[in-house]
This record gives C-alpha cells, structure tokens and sequence, in this order.
C-alpha cells in the first residue's frame, strides 16, 4: 500500500505507475473521495468541539442554577448531527480503504515501460542443450519410467493436480531438501516451516487481496485461504511489528506446498508439470532497511540462481518490465530454465523488491537507531525455486536414449548413491 501523503504530492509520478502496470484505476476520483473524507473527519471535529462546549455551559448552568434546556436542546441537534456525519464518514472510510488497496506499487525507475516485448534478458548461463536423438518430453519421459502419474492425479483430484510415485516422488523430496540446505548452510537463512493456511489480514498484506482473490482456494464459510506461496505466512510473520534495527536483514527460507486455481488460464498447458494447481515450491524473503533494499534484491536473486547453476541446468535471467511485474513489485527478476523436450524457456523464480509496500498493509516495521522512531521495511521475496518446472528441465536436460534419466552429482547424495532414474 502506498503512503497518502505520497500519492497526493506525487499525483503525476502515481499516475504514470498506473499507466506503465497497465492499472485503469481512477486516481482523480480517489483524490476527490479523500478530500471529501478530510473534509467530513474536519466537520466532524468541529462539531465534537462545539458539543463540549455546549455541554460545559450545561455544567456551568446547572451550577449557576439557572435552567440549562435550550443548551441541552441545541446539544441534542448537534449530537443528531455527529451521528449523521459518522455513518456517511464511515462510509467514505471503508470506500477509500478499499481504494488505497487497489492502487499498485509504483515501479522502481530501472524498471522498463512497457509490456512482455521491453521484459531484458540480463544473464544467460549455458546454452539449450543438443542431443544426437530426438528428446522426449518429461510427460513422456515420466510415464516411460512410472514416475508422475497425471491421469491418476487428476482421478484423485482433478486437471492439473499431480501424483508422483517412486523415484519421482523421491526426486521432489530430494530437491526440497537440497535446496532448504543450500540456503541456510551457504547463504544464511533461517528456516521456517509456516502453515499452508492464511487468513485475510496475512493475504492483504502481501497484495494477494483483494487484487487476486479469484486465483485462491478459499475454505468454505471461512476467511481462510489456501496458501498460493509461502510469501504469505512468512512475509506475516513480523506484522504489527517494530523490530530492532540490528537484526537487519531477517533472512527466511521455507518450503510449503502451493495452491492455485490459476484462473483466466484455462486451455493453457493443461498436460504435464507446467501448469498445475498444486506445487511444492521453496521461498526466500527477506525483512531490509529501505537504504539497502537493492542490493539485497540483488543477493537474493544470487542466491537462487545458485540453485540453477548446481544442478547444471541453462537458464537465463530477465528483468521484467513495468506491465509484467506482479500488482505489489516494485522491480522483479525472473529466472527461466529451457525445457529441451519441450523447446521452451520455464519461468521458476521471480524476485521481487516490494519496498515497503507489503510492510504499511502489515505494519511491519523496525526502530532507527539514529533517530529512534518507527520506520517501515522493504520486504523482498524470490522462489528459491519453485519445483514443478524445474522437475520438467532436470528431467528434459538429463534424459539419456534409452529413456532413464541421470541423477544431477548435487542431488546423488539424497539418493543413497543412485546416479539414474531407470526402470
């Protein structure tokens, strides 16, 4: 959520946001809603000021024994008026709440305008991968070795909902552990196993509500959500904080499964791992001092291609422009691995500098040592990664022949020894 007090003396800077996030928010008559809020909370204090003081001649009269009826008369109308004046105040106030959590975050100025054409490819590390025969699919390559069984998933469950057997099972397993271990032994985070439920208040804070709500699993007749990312939980872990200055940054790294109904994407990548309603997925956020924001972005975006670069997997970095940035980045990375069966590039991290966007819906904050008041955090999170479209590469990238699929040096370890998956 954006400061008010920014939106009204950088109305043109706001505007321009809006435009580049491709956003059809009105900020005029936002602007017009808040004027007239501050206009009735004025009256509204005018008024309480004039009934204390009609009271207080009441008091005094009294004491004069003198008869206080016409004051107590012209109190009663002011009264009627303070009530009139609070219900269409409150009105006003819950229309402007709404609002103010409906106006996206204002792009970071490296940012590019535009939409999924001005998106720069910044980094590339390898290059696609050939073969001397014509590679599978993971679809294919999974159902040849019984690993991912998708029509029994879907039995089970539904489109899109994914059951691995064996190996494939054991393959997730071994990639969560590898990267939980990764982060906290080489990069300092601390890990942290949240729930995979939220309620409203940790869903607002992250910019998930109201803005995406369709994409959620919500829980019947319950303010309860169905985690789509353990930014959620985690990012709410030091709402109605003040933290100490000296513990930033708060480094957090946690695995949760991940749910999302994924709509406005039917017909969109309905076979395989691409696309699914349901994934695990590793998450790293980060609590900083607004000075540092940056470069800590620029950490985190390190610390999960370390991830890539260990299983040996080509992938490649893009920043993302303004119109392709999520509703609460300020600037994101997204990190894309290639499918060689599949000849595609798969997105399986975005990070993200969200300033401190998600800490004012929160109220997250820390105490400056030098001033000694209450400042907010800049909150960053990246995947560190997210498992299904990395399965898909470790799967296309190292699938031998005859159809097995060696096992990456980094994850043999997980695997008792194991160098292949084969029948």
């Amino acid at each position: 959520m954006l400061d008010i007090k920014f939106i009204r003396e950088n109305v043109d800077l706001v505007k321009k946001a809006l435009k580049s996030k491709r956003s059809s928010f009105d900020l005029d008559a936002f602007l017009r809603l808040d004027e007239n809020r501050r206009q009735l909370s004025g009256d509204a204090d005018n008024l309480r000021a004039q009934q204390n003081t009609l009271n207080d001649q009441v008091s005094t009269l009294i004491k004069q024994k003198k008869d206080p009826k016409e004051v107590i008369a012209q109190s009663k109308e002011v009264s009627k008026k303070i009530s009139a004046l609070e219900q269409e105040l409150k009105k006003i106030k819950q229309s402007f709440q709404w609002q103010m959590l409906n106006i996206p975050n204002v792009p970071h100025s490296s940012s590019p305008i535009g939409g999924e054409n001005e998106n720069k490819i910044i980094k590339t590390v390898g290059q696609p991968k050939k073969f001397d025969f014509k590679p599978l699919t993971h679809i294919e390559l999974s159902e040849h070795l019984d690993i991912i069984d998708f029509k029994r998933g879907a039995k089970l469950t539904g489109s899109n909902f994914i059951l691995y057997k064996g190996l494939g099972a054991k393959l997730q397993r071994a990639l969560v552990d590898f990267m939980i271990d990764l982060h906290t032994t080489r990069h300092g985070y601390k890990e942290v196993l949240p729930p995979f439920i939220a309620n409203k208040a940790s869903m607002t804070t992250t910019a998930q509500l109201p803005k995406l709500e369709e994409d959620m699993y919500r829980l019947k007749d319950e303010d309860y959500f169905l985690i789509p990312t353990a930014e959620v939980p985690v990012t709410n872990i030091h709402s109605d904080e003040i933290l100490d200055e000296k513990e930033l940054p708060i480094k957090y790294t946690a695995y949760t499964a991940c749910f999302r109904k994924e709509a406005g994407s039917y017909g969109k990548d309905t076979r395989g791992l691409v696309r699914v309603h349901q994934f695990d997925k590793v998450e790293l956020v980060k609590f900083t001092r607004s000075e540092n924001s940056y470069d800590e972005l620029e950490s985190l975006l390190v610390d999960a291609c370390k991830v890539i670069e260990l299983l040996d997997v080509p992938y490649r970095v893009a920043l993302l422009s303004t119109g392709e940035m999520s509703f609460a980045a300020a600037k994101c990375y997204d990190i894309e691995i290639h499918a060689p069966g599949m000849d595609r590039w798969l997105e399986v991290s975005s990070c993200s500098n969200f300033e401190d966007f998600q800490a004012r819906r929160g109220n997250i904050r820390y105490r400056d040592k030098k001033s000694g008041k209450p400042k907010f955090v800049h909150t960053l999170n990246g995947s560190g990664v997210a498992l299904p479209r990395l399965v898909v590469a470790i799967i296309e990238n190292y699938q031998q022949k005859d159809g097995s699929i060696i096992i990456p040096e980094v994850l043999r370890k997980y695997f008792n020894g194991r160098t292949k998956l084969e029948n």
